[in-house]
């Protein structure tokens, strides 16, 4: 099938600072594009793969995994690594936790973390029947643009496939007990409301991870897709901050030295 209009992947060569963009599920990179815009711009090499089975049809979901879709980011990631001499990891809500497991797995070749409204568990008694109902019922109702700014849109599934959703939720529980292995700069973000991931899931990240360098950042006027939100310039600019303290030299004057 092919790719819907907006939901392509994205990459830009640029200086030897490389940031890997991890987009959610059932979403597309659409919802983080002007991210990676914001930090091409600013001199940054970037990579916002498609994650397999997303960006076309709910269907073509239906039969991929947690496997398939961290091992699209983990390929990104060592492609990064061999092109740039510092790589970070960043995502938004699975996307988070995808770039939480490179780091937990990658060590120093990640030099920092930066996550939007990480998931970390799947929430609800249906979770727990997932297993069973997922070779009953085929689908469920989406959870795409979660968005407080008016006429703003995430480009998602409007079905979720309970079959890929129990791969997520194994796939959160695995991350969880990897989540300490997790020792590199993180800067988190989380909206103060999010219909999609509670509070809870962040707060387990920060005390399960064995990072020394966090930081926190609360979103008051952004739902859950908040890098298409009100809060979302601020998010580039921290972000790009955050990146710019562990490797001098980025977002000045549009380059992206290594100092």
């Amino acid at each position: 099938m092919p790719v819907l209009p907006g939901a392509e992947p994205y990459r830009h060569e640029g200086g030897e600072v490389g940031v890997l963009l991890c987009h959610g599920f059932t979403g597309s990179p659409q919802s983080l594009r002007p991210w990676a815009e914001h930090h091409a711009a600013h001199g940054l090499t970037v990579s916002l793969p498609l994650l397999p089975g997303h960006g076309t049809r709910w269907e073509d979901m239906q039969v991929t995994g947690w496997q398939d879709w961290y091992a699209e980011v983990d390929r990104e990631l060592r492609l990064l690594a061999e092109r740039c001499s510092r790589v970070f990891v960043a995502g938004l809500s699975m996307g988070g936790a995808l770039a939480l497991r490179l780091a937990s797995r990658h060590g120093d070749a990640v030099t920092g973390i930066v996550v939007v409204n990480p998931a970390n568990r799947v929430h609800g008694l249906s979770a727990y029947a997932l297993p069973v109902a997922r070779h009953l019922v085929r689908t469920t109702k989406g959870i795409a643009s979660d968005i407080a700014r008016p006429g703003a849109a995430e480009l998602g599934y409007a079905r979720v496939p309970l079959h890929c959703a129990h791969s997520l939720r194994v796939f959160l529980r695995g991350l969880d007990r990897e989540l300490p292995q997790v020792t590199q700069p993180l800067l988190l973000v989380r909206s103060a409301r999010d219909h999609v991931v509670p509070t809870a899931d962040s707060a387990r990240i920060l005390s399960r991870v064995s990072s020394t360098d966090v930081t926190e950042r609360v979103l008051e006027q952004s739902y859950h897709v908040a890098t298409l939100d009100h809060d979302a310039d601020r998010i580039f600019e921290e972000s790009l901050a955050f990146i710019g303290r562990l490797a001098p030299g980025v977002g000045k004057e549009g380059t992206a030295a290594v100092g």
